[in-house]
């Protein structure tokens, strides 16, 4: 605790000094620190007696020290409540007898007589604290009000008057607001301790009026310890005056006698170095009177406020009239205090206008700065405060003024104090104007409607305009003064904003000469006017025109320095606030602002920061444009608020920019903001404008329009404009007088537009009026509904123009009613707005425009198509003029018809009718006819596009009827004209547009050929048109098929596409084609095709190759193609609608391609070293031919219709040097056979074999059965080539197809086969005599051979080697090891066939053997490891079939092992020392190691060479898996002897595995 810690410090000090010469005093100390220790809160403190008895011991002993130390804890004691009430009175008895007064008395004793600073600091305070104490008490035994009131002077200072103002106010609280108003009654009775307050109050007035204290016992007291106890009592115990009679009286005739005694005596009591603390004593005292007890001492106050305000003007010393100056500064700036003081004293007929005594003397102090010597530094000075105060730095007054400077600060201090007095009246009536709005008492001039001077009868309101009334010119003079003489920005900015206070309350109080003085006032510092003449030369003149030098010089140059660039924005914001009560005001305020705009826009002005370091004439960027374009933005937004000015209001304004119009252009279209006000005021505001907008300057025409745009927006865009009027599709048709309002509004409203652009000679206006039309849409289109009509034929006439400005404004207003403008255009006018949309994509002016109309016209048709879904069911002639479609069609809420009386549309009748959307449609469709016949390709192509596009998107909502209209009407002939614009045009090249010169040449724009003449571009056109035509077909065939008379149309479109096919260019054939086949394809999937449609089709592409003798060159190729690509895209899509007629009619046709294609492309292959592109897309789509279900016996057509083009025996091959040999002429073919002796290359052959082995395989069982032979045998053929073009790929892909063919599809062959086939035996046979053909010719007479070759590259022997290997793999691996029903003979061959194969090595002599290529070694080692894989014995895969096999087998390997053991013994013996050759070698080893490998079954060791005895003991021992090697133990025992290791050591494996079998193991003798 803290107090417990400084009474512990005290009570060591308080025993050391009693140490020597006050032992008790000591020995009570040290005892009282142990039972301090004790303590630890002040109730145990006052509970200690011993405590507080040591302290009084103390009090008691004659010495300074000790005394000081025992009052000081006492203190400490008695402010911490750590002492029992009951032991006050020993603590008074044992300091003096008489309890309070002795204590007072002791302390006044120690302040008067001890001249230590420490004892007469400590005696004071606590005497103050007892005094406070004493008050206390009397504020609560008396029950009176307990919040204390603490000085308002005594508050601290901010940095401006305004926030001075607004802390005294909110310092004012209830009790004071209750004091005030005198709602607390006054007592005359008082308590014992109300009684003992007094006598203290007494007593305090006596000593400082320089007399005795009786009560206290004092004779006399310092005077300003006197005085500073009656401001603390006066300034915080304000109850106690206002309610308590004695001290009411006590107040009223001593105090104020005292306080009046002291303001006018000049005697000097205590000498000169307190005179002016006593002062300022005495001042404060008196303030606090007036300021707080002037409702009650009425006399009294007024006495002293005039002695104040006598004080400013007397020869007083500086410091003296510093201090009133302060005082009455004080009053000022305290809102309430000035409030009081002029309802008391100014406001009442018998009292002295003290206020305005006040107001008068600051003024006069103000004035007075002209007339000293030092005006200048003063005013500097002056200045420099109140720079100082706004950054929060408060000058303080020297009392030491002997030197120059100090006076010069002190004289400004004075100023500056008397400046600051008077803003805080100007803000104090501001504020209570304020005040008296929010209190009802007064409207404010920002929403006031009707404005009166007769409504200011409330009691502040009155309050206001007295004070007005009788302080505004005092207030005006003085700041006037000031504002013209200071520069400083913190002075200025203080004194503006003392002028719009006072302004804006004159203005909301109505007081006109004040308000009208101040502006006129305040406009002096804006801007300085120029000259009447300057002003005629300048009134003209653009901000950018140009000027003479000379002319330049002689004009003066306009600076706005800060302080006018401050009072322009204070005019502004008096402006905004005040709009409304301006008046005649408003000229002079126009005034002003006109000179600003023309300094503004003038090449001259500048401001103050840059006007010295920048060149006149210089328009670098700098801060001064920030300024500029700062005072520009308020001067448009002091415009823009007019819209909340009462008409009235706006009257005033709008006369006083009539008056000023001749001088400058300004901002009046905001004035007019609402339909209401614009009846009486649209007149005048616009004839003015279009006098302007005709006028021959230039720049006055511009301005004009500018304001005419914005005076247009701002009426149609006011709120009364917001809701929707009234539309011919809604239900509501009843006219309105709102309506009507609204009708005549708009009407007048544009009239004067479209008058203007129709009336105006020039093309600026023109420009300038189409401009205004088209902010008017964007801003406020969806608002509009009369004006249509107008508008539209307005811009009708601008699509004719020859301007191209005109023409694109004109355009950009159309795509804003297109964009957003349609959902509020009348139905009525929507044929207007096609015809409009139609001449724009007409005119020539600009080729952007058409074509963006054009995509209009698509825009517009959604719009029209919302309306159709009426008549999509409905036959022509039905009663669409009927129906309409409501609104809420778009939000799918359903259709709703509205039939509408003639007795609910009166002044409509000519306006709303019901629509008949398909007119509008037809309307579009025939505008569209027309441009497609434009001369320029983009504009006809684009509306082509557009054209079928709206057909594609809405033909879903069109009626059979409108289908036929719009075939036999617009499709068909925009055909037709296509067609034969296209046939008839120029096919002379154009030149491009002349770019310019070279060397003296034109110099043209290069075309693209395929664009350079007018028939390729009108090919183009037609083009789009069969394309579009193919996209109707695609989404609507199915509807177009059920029209009456289509199939007649249907008929002229087949004649158009032959036409076009046959003479048409590339691009038109193809589109022609296109047409044709999107129309079947689409629609033949989905099964609702009529046949007839598909065999149109088929029919048209059989003549196109049927003509082939007449229809050559690159066209016919690439529409050949096209057909071919066509017919199998139509075949796969339409295979179910296929015949045996339509289906062999597709076999002609391709059949017929073939042939053109070899006959008429006999060197291509040679030439360009590919297919031919016509058989390239025949080998495409052969795939996808084959017939469906319903067809499968035409397969066995199909086939062999190829296979026909595959090579003969006595087919022309070509030979090593690439010319044709043959053997014999191919016999004379039949018309259906193809002319293969005209076959000059086999990469025909080559494509086509894989396509037709994929054929086989997707073929049903039976067919593929019966066209197997001829497959193999085909296949053969070609596999043969290999022997005379060993470098060729037919071969190689024959094989590879006839691999696939066996490997795949193995059922064929297979035991049981298909329960469906009934094919007899001999037909097996056959079938198994052609794959034993082919493999024995092919791998015995081809394979693993040195043919003759072109040095072929190392990546195609290993291919051809793979292949080869692949051959063997199915033959070993798939063929002889499945269920195969092939017969045993059939089964032989193959083994035999391999073994024929792996005889290569061993068969030649030793002497060729090394010639051998290493090819040929692996190939006859792979076909001996067949033949051991078939012979071993696998119980995975182990049937019949296998066996048989492996029977066979067996006996052939044990053959060729023999033989291959045997003739290597001999070549060994033959070669004596000599190596063996390593194929020989290789050959050797591969056989012992796959021997000693092999395995094989019971069954098959049966067929082997051996001894039946021998047989039956290895079966019963079941030791017959390896009984090969006993039929080869002979030969093995022979070759035992080898000199080669390997070989030896494998034989001995072999012979170990032989002595196994036999059981013969090697048996120990030791066993």
């Amino acid at each position: 605790m803290a107090l417990v810690a400084a009474l512990e410090a005290d009570l060591r000090a308080l025993s050391a000094e009693a140490r020597r010469r006050y032992p008790a005093v000591k020995d009570g100390a040290e005892h009282a620190i142990l039972k301090l220790r004790s303590s630890s809160s002040a109730s145990d403190l006052s509970s200690n007696d011993d405590i507080l008895r040591i302290f009084l011991m103390a009090c008691g002993v004659r010495n300074t020290k000790l005394s000081v130390i025992g009052l000081s804890c006492l203190q400490k004691l008695i402010s911490h409540d750590a002492v029992e009430p009951s032991s006050l009175k020993e603590i008074l008895a044992t300091l003096k007898d008489d309890n309070m007064v002795l204590a007072l008395s002791i302390c006044l004793r120690l302040l008067d007589n001890n001249r230590l600073p420490s004892v007469y600091n400590t005696a004071a305070a606590t005497f103050r604290q007892a005094v406070a104490l004493v008050f206390d008490q009397v504020v609560s035994a008396e029950s009176l009000p307990m919040p204390k009131f603490s000085s308002s002077s005594q508050t601290a200072r901010t940095g401006s008057v305004t926030g001075d103002l607004s802390q005294n106010i909110n310092n004012s609280g209830p009790l004071e607001k209750d004091v005030i108003s005198g709602r607390l009654t006054m007592r005359d009775t008082l308590s014992e301790t109300g009684k003992l307050g007094l006598r203290l109050l007494e007593d305090l007035t006596a000593s400082a009026a320089g007399g005795s204290a009786a009560w206290l016992h004092v004779t006399s007291l310092p005077r300003t310890f006197s005085l500073e106890l009656i401001e603390f009592v006066l300034s915080n115990y304000i109850s106690v005056f206002k309610i308590l009679l004695p001290y009411e009286q006590v107040l009223r005739h001593q105090i104020c006698s005292l306080l009046m005694t002291s303001l006018r005596t000049s005697s000097e009591l205590e000498g000169e170095m307190v005179e002016p603390y006593i002062r300022r004593l005495v001042l404060r005292s008196v303030a606090h009177i007036i300021r707080l007890y002037s409702s009650s001492l009425i006399t009294e106050c007024e006495v002293f406020l005039s002695m104040l305000v006598k004080a400013t003007f007397l020869d007083l010393p500086l410091w003296h009239r510093i201090l009133v100056l302060e005082i009455l500064r004080g009053f000022c700036v305290e809102a309430r205090t000035l409030q009081i003081l002029f309802q008391n004293f100014d406001m009442h007929p018998k009292n002295t206008n003290v206020v305005e005594s006040m107001v008068k003397a600051l003024a006069r102090v103000v004035s007075s700065i002209q007339f000293q010597e030092t005006s200048e530094e003063s005013l500097a000075a002056v200045a420099g405060m109140f720079s100082s105060k706004a950054k929060g730095i408060e000058w303080i007054l020297d009392n030491d003024a002997s030197s120059a400077a100090v006076l010069v600060a002190s004289e400004a201090h004075a100023i500056t104090l008397a400046i600051e007095g008077l803003l805080g009246v100007v803000f104090t009536v501001a504020t209570l104007t304020d005040e008296a709005v929010d209190t009802g008492e007064l409207e404010s001039p920002r929403y006031e409607l009707h404005p009166s001077s007769d409504n200011c009868t409330g009691k502040t309101s009155r309050l206001c305009i007295s004070m007005i009334e009788s302080l505004w010119l005092t207030i005006l003079d003085a700041f006037s003064l000031i504002l013209s003489r200071s520069q400083g920005e913190a002075i200025v900015l203080e004194i503006l904003k003392g002028y719009q206070a006072f302004t804006q309350a004159c203005g909301v109080l109505h007081a006109v000469e004040p308000l009208n003085s101040f502006l006129a006032s305040l406009c002096k510092f804006t801007i300085v006017l120029p000259t009447d003449a300057e002003r005629k030369s300048s009134i003209v003149q653009s901000p950018v025109s140009k000027r003479s030098e000379v002319q330049v010089e002689q004009k003066d140059v306009i600076v706005l320095t800060p302080k006018n660039v401050q009072a322009l924005r204070t005019l502004f914001n008096i402006a905004h606030r005040l709009h409304n009560v301006l008046g005649a005001s408003w000229v002079l305020v126009l005034e002003t602002l006109a000179a600003l705009d023309r300094a503004i826009h003038s090449p001259h002005a500048t401001t103050q920061e840059v006007a010295t370091a920048v060149p006149k004439l210089t328009r670098e960027p700098s801060r001064q444009y920030a300024d500029f374009s700062i005072l520009s933005s308020l001067n448009s937004q002091l415009f823009e608020s007019s819209a909340l000015m009462h008409v009235s209001a706006v009257k005033s304004l709008l006369s006083a920019l009539y008056m000023l119009s001749h001088q400058s252009m300004t901002e009046t279209s905001d004035s007019v903001s609402s339909a209401s006000r614009v009846e009486p005021l649209w007149d005048q505001v616009v004839s003015h404008f279009l006098e302007l907008a005709v006028h021959s300057n230039p720049n006055l025409r511009t301005m004009a329009l500018d304001a005419l745009d914005q005076s247009i927006c701002a009426v149609l865009g006011s709120e009364q404009f917001g809701e929707d009027p009234p539309r011919s599709r809604d239900t509501t048709l009843d006219v309105e007088p709102k309506s009507t309002e609204l009708k005549s509004v708009e009407c007048v409203v544009l009239s004067s537009l479209r008058g203007l652009y129709f009336s105006a000679q020039k093309a600026d206006v023109r420009v300038g009026s189409l401009k205004i039309l088209l902010r008017v849409l964007e801003r406020c289109g969806e608002k509009l509904y009369y004006s249509w009509p107008g508008i539209l034929e307005m811009l009708r006439s601008v699509a004719d123009a020859s301007e191209k400005d005109v023409a694109t404004l004109g355009f950009q207003s159309l795509r804003v009613i297109m964009s957003d403008g349609l959902p509020t255009l009348p139905e009525d006018c929507l044929h207007v707005c096609i015809d409009v949309t139609g001449a724009y994509s007409a005119q020539k002016t600009d080729l952007n425009i058409s074509l963006t109309a054009i995509g209009l016209l698509w825009t517009l048709t959604d719009f029209i198509a919302k309306g159709l879904h009426h008549g999509c069911q409905v036959e022509k002639g039905s009663g669409f003029s009927n129906v309409d479609t409501s609104p809420q069609q778009t939000n799918g809420e359903g259709v709703e018809e509205h039939v509408v009386s003639n007795s609910n549309k009166p002044d409509f009748e000519a306006r709303i009718q019901i629509v008949n959307h398909e007119k509008l449609l037809f309307l579009v469709f025939s505008l569209i006819q027309k441009l497609v016949d434009d001369d320029r390709p983009e504009v006809r192509n684009s509306a082509v596009r557009t054209f079928f596009q709206i057909l594609g998107s809405h033909g879903n909502k069109l009626s059979k009827s409108m289908w036929e209209d719009c075939l036999w009407n617009y499709i068909f002939p925009m055909l037709d004209s296509a067609s034969h614009k296209a046939a008839t045009s120029s096919k002379d090249e154009w030149q491009g547009k002349e770019i310019g010169t070279r060397g003296g040449k034109a110099v043209h724009m290069l075309i693209h050929h395929s664009r350079n003449t007018a028939q390729k571009q009108w090919d183009e056109t037609f083009v789009l048109v069969l394309g579009g035509i193919a996209r109707l077909f695609r989404s609507y065939f199915p509807l177009l098929e059920s029209l009456p008379n289509f199939w007649s149309g249907w008929e002229s479109l087949l004649a158009f596409v032959k036409n076009s096919i046959f003479n048409g260019s590339k691009e038109v054939s193809l589109a022609a084609i296109n047409c044709l086949q999107t129309a079947v394809v689409s629609h033949c999937v989905k099964g609702n095709l009529q046949l007839r449609y598909l065999n149109s089709v088929m029919d048209v592409y059989e003549l196109v190759f049927q003509k082939s003798s007449s229809y050559t060159g690159d066209t016919a190729t690439k529409v050949k193609q096209e057909i071919l690509h066509g017919l199998g895209e139509l075949y796969v899509q339409s295979l179910k609608m296929f015949d045996d007629k339509m289906y062999m009619q597709l076999l002609g046709i391709v059949d017929l391609a073939i042939k053109q294609a070899i006959i008429g492309s006999e060197n291509f292959e040679t030439e360009f070293g590919h297919v031919p592109p016509v058989l390239r897309h025949v080998l495409e789509i052969l795939p996808s031919l084959g017939p469906p279900d319903h067809l499968s016996s035409l397969w066995l057509i199909l086939l062999r219709e190829f296979l026909d083009y595959l090579p003969r025996i006595d087919s022309a091959l070509p030979n090593e040097e690439g010319s044709e040999v043959s053997e014999h002429k191919a016999d004379v073919l039949s018309d259906k056979t193809i002319p293969t002796t005209r076959i000059t290359s086999n990469m025909f052959a080559e494509k086509l074999i894989p396509a037709l082995v994929e054929l086989l395989l997707q073929a049903p069982a039976v067919e593929k059965y019966i066209l197997f032979p001829e497959i193999i045998q085909n296949l053969r053929r070609c596999m043969m080539t290999r022997r005379d073009n060993p470098d060729g790929s037919l071969w190689k892909v024959a094989a590879e197809g006839f691999n696939r063919l066996l490997v795949e599809d193995v059922k064929i062959c297979s035991a049981g086969g298909d329960t469906d086939l009934k094919v007899n035996k001999t037909a097996r046979m056959r079938i198994w005599k052609e794959i034993g053909d082919v493999y024995e010719i092919f791998l015995v007479g081809y394979c693993g051979r040195a043919l003759s070759s072109n040095s072929l590259p190392a990546a195609a022997l290993k291919a051809n080697e793979t292949l080869e290997m692949a051959l063997l793999d199915g033959l070993g691996d798939v063929i002889l090891k499945s269920t195969v029903d092939a017969p045993r003979e059939v089964l032989e061959r193959l083994v035999l066939t391999l073994d024929r194969c792996a005889s290569r090595t061993c068969s030649l002599p030793i002497e060729t053997v090394e010639l051998m290529p290493a090819h040929c070694s692996r190939f006859s080692l792979t076909c001996l490891q067949k033949l051991f894989s078939l012979s071993s014995f696998e119980t995975e895969n182990w049937h019949s079939t296998r066996a048989e096999v492996s029977r066979i087998s067996i006996t052939t390997l044990m053959e060729r092992c023999e033989f291959i053991l045997s003739r290597f013994l001999i070549d060994e013996n033959n070669l004596g020392k000599r190596p063996i050759p390593t194929a020989r070698l290789e050959e050797i080893i591969f056989t012992l190691q796959e021997l000693d490998r092999l395995t094989i079954h019971p069954e098959t060791a049966s067929v082997l060479q051996l001894r039946p005895s021998l047989k039956n003991i290895l079966q019963e021992d079941n030791r017959d898996s390896r009984a090969h090697l006993l039929v080869l133990f002979p030969s093995l025992c022979e070759i035992v002897l080898s000199r080669e290791m390997p070989v030896r050591e494998l034989v001995q494996v072999l012979l170990r595995a032989v002595a196994g079998e036999l059981g013969l193991k090697k048996v120990s003798i030791f066993s």
